[in-house]
């Protein structure tokens, strides 16, 4: 998409990835397929938006940011979403590509008639890096590996400096899992590439401690400790790393949680309330605040983390990554002052 078209994107500061993105059910096949493909090795093909045309050289582009979809798939919406704060952000948007992966269900193959190699996952699995269902067990997460791969290809990206990983509900589970077990980064790294990830408005976070917010529910909780939820019982993709290594990459990795200070609601029609979220708190405010004061206490050392409230914000993905702490936190914009 070339830049003047995205003036057409200007409405979109009140058509957003909001409710829509996350009350209606996900057991529909989505209404759109991303237009873009991506071959994940040779084990399948993956459906993404592209903001720019990755084909050829992109030597304008300084910055990557990859936008995660919530829970219903709807990476047609999301990339909406994601070229509304590339108009915001102005010259630095300019530089950068937008990327908005699509993580589709068995329902979304059938329904669209997209070829055998279309990589599809459970409903909800995608989000804590489970394999494929077909064609091949491939984990989201190794998709995720195979967008950074292709970012790191200098003959494409000759001056790309930064990549943001950003996700907002389902999306920021995914955010947030992919920062603690993803593999990508080290390509990155090799090429002096710095990697930051956004973690907005997930219903729940992977603890790395037994321990638990709400201590009675979890005790209560056969597998409240669970992967995506914990450590135990952890998918293959993760399987050859130990809690502790994992836990202190994690710590490491440049990592910003954005929490909405209106996603209070504990009765959210798409809040995770299984009791191995409800252990981690009421509701996705309480709960993200709960996971960032247990990372700092931890006696490791403190984690390169940050938590940004934005204020006046309920569970809405567009207001979220438009706001000014979500265009700091996508494209470094000066503004956000909820810096804690």
């Amino acid at each position: 998409m070339r830049w003047p078209t995205y003036l057409a994107f200007i409405a979109l500061f009140v058509s957003h990835a909001q409710g829509a993105d996350e009350d209606a059910p996900n057991r529909k096949p989505v209404k759109v397929v991303a237009d873009a493909r991506l071959a994940v090795g040779s084990q399948g093909i993956l459906p993404l938006y592209l903001s720019s045309d990755w084909a050829l050289p992109l030597p304008a582009i300084s910055r990557a940011v990859i936008v995660l979809h919530g829970r219903l798939r709807n990476a047609d919406v999301y990339y909406q979403s994601a070229t509304t704060a590339q108009f915001a952000a102005g010259d630095e948007g300019k530089a950068t590509l937008m990327i908005v992966p699509q993580f589709l269900a068995e329902i979304d193959i059938e329904a669209h008639k997209l070829p055998a190699d279309t990589l599809r996952w459970s409903l909800e699995g995608w989000e804590g890096g489970d394999a494929a269902l077909a064609p091949n067990p491939v984990s989201s997460f190794e998709a995720l590996d195979a967008i950074l791969a292709k970012l790191s290809d200098r003959r494409i990206f000759p001056n790309l400096k930064q990549v943001v990983v950003a996700g907002h509900s389902g999306g920021g589970q995914v955010a947030q899992r992919y920062a603690i077990a993803g593999r990508g980064e080290a390509t990155l790294s090799r090429q002096h590439i710095e990697i930051r990830y956004v973690v907005s408005n997930p219903s729940s976070y992977a603890y790395f401690s037994a321990e638990r917010p709400e201590r009675a529910i979890a005790a209560s909780c056969s597998g409240y400790n669970n992967w995506k939820y914990g450590m135990d019982e952890r998918p293959p993709y993760l399987a050859d790393a130990t809690p502790a290594a994992l836990e202190a990459r994690y710590v490491e990795r440049e990592v910003i949680y954005l929490l909405g200070t209106l996603d209070t609601n504990p009765e959210h029609p798409a809040l995770d309330k299984s009791c191995m979220a409800k252990a981690q708190g009421p509701y996705r405010y309480a709960r993200g605040h709960a996971y960032a004061e247990a990372m700092a206490k931890r006696d490791k050392g403190a984690p390169n983390h940050k938590l940004w409230d934005v204020a006046g914000v309920g569970h809405d993905g567009d207001k979220m990554l438009t706001s000014k702490c979500g265009l700091a936190a996508l494209f470094d914009l000066p503004g956000c002052t909820a810096d804690r």
